[in-house]
């Protein structure tokens, strides 16, 4: 494979059941412990866009490849910004990111480029699933507003595709690179799709949508 394109819809195909669950209202009751109200739902995405900022930080920190370190410090910019936003909004002034999701403990395990780009692409899949459902709980809320300021965050997750779609065909090289990238993608959804399976059964909650 050597299209960034046919190498995203193969990730997404290859996952779409854990990517389909992953954007389901039942991802947002497992992001907050089952507490969707504004408050929690503002939280879980701090820690989420705080874990972002940070791991790509690190990366950016030992990476070699001069592209994929300046594509990494873009993208640590744009979840910084993502944090401080959200963390502007809750209603506690001394809020401090505890949780750090296993998405980003995989990611943060990456230390090939190869591995992070396409770590990264599924990292960014995996997000704009979860973005939809929280733009969905402010649109339900009745706060347009705030329902506005995440649609902006999904377009910065749109950008940051398109950037690793460019990466990808700088740093692989060869077949074997390419099914790396695509093994680390799948791995960075399944992390993902993990926790939420993990945290919904310990919750006594089916992880399985209700048809």
């Amino acid at each position: 494979m050597t299209d960034p394109d046919a190498f995203v819809e193969t990730v997404n195909d290859d996952n779409q059941t854990a990517l389909s669950r992953l954007g389901s209202s039942k991802s947002l009751y497992a992001d907050t412990g089952g507490e969707i109200d504004t408050e929690p739902v503002l939280e879980a995405t701090a820690d989420a866009e705080y874990a972002a900022w940070q791991t790509f930080l690190e990366w950016a920190d030992d990476e070699a490849d001069d592209e994929a370190r300046a594509a990494f410090e873009q993208t640590a910019e744009e979840e910084q910004d993502h944090y401080e936003t959200v963390d502007g909004k809750l209603a506690a002034d001394d809020y401090e990111p505890t949780n750090t999701p296993q998405l980003h403990e995989y990611l943060r395990a990456r230390e090939d480029t190869v591995e992070r780009v396409g770590a990264l692409v599924g990292r960014i899949l995996a997000s704009q699933r979860s973005k939809d459902q929280v733009v969905g709980y402010f649109v339900g809320d009745a706060d347009p507003q705030t329902a506005s300021l995440f649609r902006g965050f999904g377009e910065d997750l749109d950008d940051q595709l398109e950037r690793a779609k460019d990466l990808l065909g700088d740093v692989c090289e060869s077949d074997d690179d390419w099914e790396r990238a695509q093994e680390a993608a799948s791995g960075a959804i399944q992390a993902a799709y993990d926790e939420y399976v993990e945290t919904l059964e310990g919750m006594g909650a089916n992880p399985k949508p209700v048809c």
